[in-house]
Order: C-alpha cells, then structure tokens, then sequence
C-alpha cells in the first residue's frame, strides 16, 4: 500500500482522484487546499491529515519523509498555473508527482521539470485518461492499420455550458487557466495527437473568453475544431434533451461515439502509474505546445477552411 498525499482538495476534479486512490488499495494521509470546503474528504479517507497553508503543507511531507511514513505520490489537483510549483513540492519531498492537465503550461517549463526528474529520481504523470477509454483505443488500433499516409480529415465539436462563476473563477482568467483552448481543450488535442500524430501547422479562426475555433493539422489529420463554454453553441439535439454539454467527432465524415465510459478512467490512469507504466512528460509535450501555439499565434479569421459552427 502506497501513500498519497492531494493538493487542490476542494476542486471539482478531486474526488475522483480520491476515489483512484480507494480504489487502488492505497492510502491519503495528507491534503491541502486554501479552501476548507472538503468534506468530500469525509467518503473516502476521514483520517486524512489537511492544511489550507503549502507552507506547513510542505513541512508536513518534509516530516513524513524523515519518518517511516514518507509519502510516495502527491496527486496534483490545483489550479493550472501552479501545476509547474506543485510538481517541484512533490519530487522535492521524494514523491513521484500524478498530475492533472496541462501539466504546465508553457512547453519550455517541461525541461525544468525533466531536470528535477533526474536530480530526484522521482517521476512526473500526467492524467491523460482519454488514452484509456475502450472506444478511443479501439479507434487507434483502427487507424494503425491504415495506409501511414493517409490524412483524415477530422471535425472536432466540444460545447459545455458553464455560468457566470467560470468568469470570476482563475479558470476565466487565461493567464490563469489558459482558456478554453487549454482548460477544456487539451484533452481532446491530446487524444487527436495520440491517434493520428504530432502537430505540423495550425491556424487559429476565432479566439474569445468563452469560445474559439481553429483548423489544426498533424501529421496523419487535418482537424477543425471548435470549444464553447457558451450554452448557447448548444444544438438543438442537446437543448431538447436537456443536455448541457454536447461532444463530437466526425473522422472521414463518420461520427465516432465516445459519449459514455468516463466513470473509471482516472482510476485506470492510477493502476497503470502505480504499475510504472503511466504517461509522463515526454507524452504530454504535444498537446501542451498545440495549446501554447494556439493562443499565442494571430488570428486569421478568413484563412483556410472553418469549422460548420463558426460559418454560422
């Protein structure tokens, strides 16, 4: 049995890294968050130490490491712009570091945290569960046994409604959080990344607080792709059904369903971390420089081919 410690207690991604955690036969003994609103904590590991300063946080773990009950993995759940900090707290302390996406977000902090990698001997995961949903993998293996120089052409459709809060929030603030591109859509370009390859070029068609669009291509696909948070980018076939979040992907203009098989996914991820067979840094790096370019290029909202849902 391994022990975990979890910064970012009180975030929305959280329990299910406790639940991985349970389900893995393992053990939470610390966790810190500056809000105190964490009586999730409660269904999973009651007896778990918390802190609401990284200060005495830090200390904590500095302790545990001197004594015989020395933590093994710190899950990382905060905020996107102190992934990068709280990866070094991690390794510093002699734990391997599981951390949400992005990683970071700047694709020259990646060296940083390959140095410390190496200084430590310890780790550095990312969560990118969407490589271990049955119908993703079975897409790829699909793909794998195509001519390697095909291109595909791809539309990618991601709207998920969020309030006013999103806003006030540090993931409205894109220095913060990154943005859409980065807070909703790293995943996805992950996942396109890992089935049909590392990026070549992109253009960028719209970039706002609550929504952008562009036309990316790698090297097996050319994807359009359009992000809301805008519950208003809903279609019809959402709205009726009450729905507030609508996903798709058309690969060669054949809808590709992965609507459901969500449930067990981070667990998965900590079965195959806790095995040593995790993703880790070099694995992350695409998606995090795809992100990176996106929102930091020009946009040119006339050049290239759009996605259908900012021609209207």
């Amino acid at each position: 049995m391994a022990n975990f410690a979890l910064i970012g207690a009180a975030g929305y991604i959280a329990p299910r890294h406790m639940k991985a955690i349970k389900e893995t036969g393992n053990e939470l003994v610390a966790a810190l968050d500056p809000m105190d609103s964490v009586g999730i904590i409660d269904s999973f590991f009651p007896n778990a130490d918390f802190f609401i300063e990284p200060e005495r946080f830090d200390r904590h773990l500095d302790k545990l490491r001197r004594s015989n009950n020395k933590v093994d993995y710190v899950s990382i759940c905060s905020p996107n712009y102190l992934h990068d900090a709280h990866i070094r707290m991690a390794l510093r302390n002699g734990a391997h570091a599981i951390c949400e996406k992005p990683l970071v977000l700047n694709p020259w902090n990646l060296e940083g945290l390959e140095e410390i990698e190496r200084e430590s001997g310890r780790k550095v995961y990312n969560i990118l569960q969407l490589r271990h949903h049955k119908s993703i993998i079975d897409l790829k293996n699909e793909i794998s046994k195509l001519d390697s120089d095909k291109i595909h052409d791809i539309d990618l459709t991601y709207i998920t409604s969020r309030g006013k809060w999103y806003h006030y929030s540090w993931k409205g603030d894109i220095s913060k959080s990154g943005g859409v591109v980065t807070n909703i859509g790293i995943h996805f370009f992950d996942m396109l990344g890992w089935i049909f390859g590392d990026m070549e070029s992109s253009t960028l068609h719209l970039l706002k607080e609550d929504k952008a669009s562009g036309v990316l291509r790698l090297k097996n696909a050319n994807v359009r792709w359009y992000l809301s948070i805008d519950k208003n980018d809903l279609p019809d076939i959402a709205v009726n059904e009450r729905k507030p979040t609508y996903r798709s992907i058309k690969v060669d203009n054949k809808e590709f369903e992965f609507s459901g098989g969500f449930t067990d996914l981070h667990t998965e991820s900590y079965r195959n971390i806790i095995a040593d067979n995790g993703y880790g840094i070099a694995d992350a790096r695409n998606s995090i420089e795809i992100a990176h370019l996106i929102r930091n290029q020009d946009i040119t909202p006339d050049k290239g081919d759009k996605h259908p849902l900012n021609i209207l």
